[in-house]
């Protein structure tokens, strides 16, 4: 079964179950109300009856019985009503009946009119009036059966049994009662009117379960296309957000995954875009020395190369083979280091004796592009990083600042700051356009192109595993450039307190 119906099912089941409990509780209060109202005005008859009959001695002021006109009169006019009424002394005796019927008062009901009660009888079979209230033993089974068959015969009764007192003595007792046939007939008009109602309200009921059950799962269908959308590739969709059910919490996460989604299909085009641009760019810096090296092997296999200049050209294959094993070792080392693969023993060493040691090996370097390097840190500079990574991080950077500056100051700096050592090293080389900037964390990117064959830096590789090798540190790496004026790096290593605090959280994060 569909969820459609199983809801309308469900939700015409329960406003039907309402319906017929509240129409039972109406036709109860509505039959109760009547016998009541019905009670109150036959209790009213009878004090009137006793008010407008009773006799008394206007000498000794005591009772004497009752008049016979007045009950007459009275039971002429309640007679119209199809209300009657029996007057019994106190000893149980017929006074006055003004119909061939009267009600069926028991010894246990004479026992609570001397004790001041009324008594109210929703539904009683008459008898006939014998002028005694004692029941009347038969022996014979005839006349039972007589009984029985003229007692099925009398209609049923509603009666007021009241008894009067007067001077606190018991005078009389009034049996008045009314058929119960004029209020079953106001009680069946009531019912053919719930009947209507019932079978009006069901069909409002059903059309209702409908548009309940229909709202609930056009939300679903709307869903159910959303996700053949995202089957089909198209992850750029979203759900109205409506009210706060759960059908709506679960449209804001069905967002939240349509946008996870597509974040993840721009990061896997991203990515692709990358592995084809490393490939082209791969191509490309591996094309110029083995084009270079099966030249010179050629002219080798056919001596046509000079014997003067065949050593020459073994060195440069020397060269460019070396530049080829740098250039896979470099990527190599990219990877692994952009995968977390490699071990980082991180300890606590003087930085300054390193920057000393980094700037006098690589003087002479500088020396071929008539360059000065400046050595400004304290005496000593306590750094915590991998011993190995923290020299590979500033050679590559203090090389690239040679590379591109020419007759120039590159200028290295070190001081302790909050949390952690900084380290800067500014050129007043050719320096970067702010595109240049954005790309120089790309494998194989080059600010300048012309320079991609130098001997320096030719793989294009170096920045982009100095800044993998600083956030693997946890550390932050920037840089600022002026075009025409040079470039200064900013390289921040934590210290070892908020580098361990920063790896607790990321590990809490990984298990999160």
């Amino acid at each position: 079964m569909k969820l459609i119906y199983r809801q309308m099912l469900g939700f015409f089941a329960v406003i039907l179950t309402l319906i017929v409990v509240l129409g039972l509780l109406f036709i109860n209060v509505t039959s109760r109300m009547l016998y009541t109202n019905t009670w109150k005005q036959l209790q009213s008859y009878s004090d009137s009856l006793i008010e407008d009959s009773m006799r008394y001695d206007p000498a000794t002021k005591q009772f004497e019985g009752f008049t016979t006109v007045p009950l007459e009169n009275n039971a002429q006019l309640l007679q119209r009503q199809n209300v009657h009424f029996t007057i019994y002394s106190t000893q149980s005796k017929l006074i006055y009946s003004s119909s061939n019927y009267t009600s069926n008062i028991t010894n246990s009901d004479w026992k609570k009119l001397k004790a001041g009660k009324t008594i109210h009888k929703m539904m009683d079979r008459p008898i006939k009036p014998n002028g005694s209230l004692k029941p009347q033993n038969s022996s014979s089974n005839s006349s039972r059966k007589a009984n029985s068959s003229s007692s099925q015969s009398r209609p049923l009764m509603t009666d007021v049994i009241r008894p009067y007192f007067y001077k606190g003595k018991l005078v009389a007792v009034v049996s008045i009662g009314s058929f119960v046939s004029n209020i079953q007939g106001n009680l069946q008009q009531i019912r053919e009117n719930l009947w209507i109602a019932f079978i009006v309200s069901s069909i409002i009921a059903l059309i209702l379960s409908y548009v309940l059950a229909r709202s609930t799962t056009r939300r679903i269908d709307k869903m159910r296309l959303a996700t053949h959308k995202i089957i089909q590739g198209n992850y750029n969709v979203h759900l109205e957000l409506k009210g706060h059910d759960e059908l709506n919490d679960l449209s804001a996460d069905f967002n939240k995954m349509t946008d996870s989604l597509q974040e993840s299909q721009e990061e896997i085009k991203r990515q692709e875009e990358r592995r084809r641009q490393f490939m082209a760019d791969a191509a490309h810096e591996m094309r110029t020395p083995l084009t270079t090296i099966n030249g010179l092997l050629e002219g080798l296999a056919y001596d046509a190369i000079p014997e003067e200049d065949k050593a020459n050209s073994i060195k440069l294959m020397q060269n460019d083979t070396k530049r080829l094993i740098r250039l896979v070792n470099d990527n190599l080392d990219y990877e692994k280091i952009r995968t977390n693969q490699i071990s980082m023993s991180r300890k606590v060493f003087d930085a300054s004796d390193v920057l000393h040691n980094l700037a006098e090996q690589l003087t002479k370097k500088a020396a071929t592009q008539s360059d000065e390097v400046k050595v400004e840190v304290p005496n000593t500079l306590m750094t915590y990083a991998d011993y190995d990574r923290f020299v590979q991080v500033l050679f590559n950077i203090i090389q690239n600042a040679i590379q591109f500056t020419e007759k120039g100051v590159i200028t290295i700096s070190g001081a302790k700051i909050d949390k952690g050592t900084e380290f800067k090293v500014a050129d007043t080389g050719i320096g970067m356009t702010e595109d240049q900037v954005k790309n120089i964390w790309e494998r194989f990117y080059k600010a300048d192109r012309s320079r991609m064959n130098t001997k320096y830096g030719e793989s294009g590789l170096g920045l982009a595993i100095v800044h993998q090798l600083v956030e693997l540190h946890g550390g932050k790496i920037d840089v600022s450039s002026e075009y025409g004026k040079g470039t200064t790096f900013t390289i921040f290593f934590p210290d070892r307190e908020h580098a361990q605090h920063q790896s607790t959280q990321e590990h809490s994060d990984d298990k999160n």
